[in-house]
């Protein structure tokens, strides 16, 4: 298990980014908007930058099978699995036609064959715009 109180925010996103290419499940522990804890095993197919600035991470929860999205920041620790994803992710067309109220991202688009460095520096380089 990792804390991400002992390394940067860049070292835990490229091993999430890792995880996300190798579509390895990663078990988080997380603080909700609530300041409760919570222990979630997602399977990551997306991170965004919020209009807020914010990493968002778009994950679907093994536990629910459902879309879930959580912020960088509040992510306590992390484990990332050697297994495959098993939760069938929803089809693009099953997205609401309109963003829902207050919430606004940028996807920030990177090529796949890009070293994972270079990935993370596209990625820092988005919210400092």
């Amino acid at each position: 298990m990792r804390h991400t109180k002992n390394e940067t925010s860049t070292t835990t996103l490229t091993r999430l980014i890792k995880a996300l290419d190798a579509k390895h499940p990663v078990t988080i522990t997380y603080i909700k908007a609530d300041d409760s804890v919570t222990i979630r095993t997602i399977e990551i197919y997306d991170i965004v930058v919020s209009a807020a600035g914010d990493i968002v991470i778009k994950a679907m929860d093994r536990e629910t099978g459902e879309s879930r999205s959580f912020r960088l920041d509040r992510l306590v620790s992390y484990t990332v699995h050697r297994t495959a994803y098993v939760v069938a992710r929803p089809a693009a067309d099953d997205k609401p036609a309109r963003p829902a109220h207050g919430l606004a991202t940028v996807t920030v688009l990177y090529p796949v064959d890009c070293p994972i460095a270079q990935r993370v520096a596209l990625l820092a380089d988005a919210l400092a715009a």
